[in-house]
């Protein structure tokens, strides 16, 4: 599977890439906008023969060197290089400089009393922890109530992209539904690489590939990992909401993402979440 997995990837992220914006030519008949195999072959220092047996997924193992070629020919950020040496080597990319390895974890393991002693800690701040397919493992009451269509969910199906993709309420609660759903998306892509053949996430893929859009995102082969930026949410009880979330990796345990999400400023934004968080205690 991880073989297919990255023969994919590599063909989507090829046919991204505007000749011009790597220092070639434009010009000669393309059948596809994106670069041709032997570019690709030149700009990774790699032959034109090698590249193409990659591509048609023939069980080459590519080495670091290699795979490091390919991630600068591709123009491939941090997450798609991870990803990449994932599918390879099941390995992660190496760390940037100055960086520091942590332990392993699983990613359906319990998460660690510490971690659900600061979500408490930390409310009215809204918080919860994930693991690489979305699934909610732990978050405090604040979270709860600000997603209050996902709370009704058994706890052993309360996952991120399974309410954004199944449940018909999300395309009104999330104010860039297809952002969202197309982000989520891209998160499951990721832990498919880390872990090709992890039951649970196939169960999962097998499962939303039901829905409508979610295959022609995921043909995309779009890879995204913890991150920062702004949601906007239309609550059923306290209305629109503008929220800043940080996505971290809990030190530790790197498979457990630990997100905030806070009010940008003072304004409506603060004081609907400051009402939210009042009715959650009560």
């Amino acid at each position: 599977m991880a073989t297919r997995e990255m023969a994919d990837f590599l063909r989507s992220r090829r046919d991204r890439i505007k000749p011009s914006s790597v220092g070639l030519p434009d010009g000669g008949r393309r059948r596809a906008p994106g670069l041709r195999r032997a570019e690709v072959a030149l700009l990774a220092g790699i032959s034109p023969d090698y590249y193409m047996r990659l591509e048609q997924g023939r069980g080459i193992r590519p080495s670091p060197s290699v795979l490091d070629g390919l991630a600068r020919a591709l123009v491939l950020n941090d997450d798609e290089r991870d990803h990449l040496y994932r599918l390879a080597l099941s390995l992660p990319s190496p760390p940037s400089a100055g960086a520091h390895a942590a332990p392993g974890g699983a990613a359906d393991g319990p998460v660690d009393p510490s971690v659900r002693r600061l979500l408490d800690a930390i409310d009215p701040v809204a918080a919860y922890v994930i693991n690489p397919r979305l699934d909610v493992l732990a978050w405090n009451r604040t979270a709860a109530a600000l997603m209050p269509h996902l709370a009704e969910a058994p706890p052993a199906r309360r996952n991120m992209l399974r309410y954004a993709l199944c449940d018909p309420r999300a395309r009104t609660f999330y104010v860039e539904w297809e952002e969202v759903a197309r982000h989520g998306i891209a998160q499951l892509r990721t832990a498919t690489g880390r872990d090709p053949d992890d039951p649970a996430t196939r169960a999962l893929v097998r499962e939303l590939s039901r829905t409508p859009h979610f295959g022609t995102w995921w043909d995309r082969q779009d890879v995204k990992g913890p991150g920062m930026g702004r949601k906007e949410y239309r609550h059923p009880v306290v209305g629109r909401l503008s929220l800043d979330y940080i996505g971290m990796v809990l030190p530790g345990t790197p498979d457990h993402q630990f997100v905030t999400l806070t009010a940008p400023e003072e304004g409506p934004t603060r004081a609907a979440l400051e009402r939210l968080a009042v009715m959650a205690r009560s």
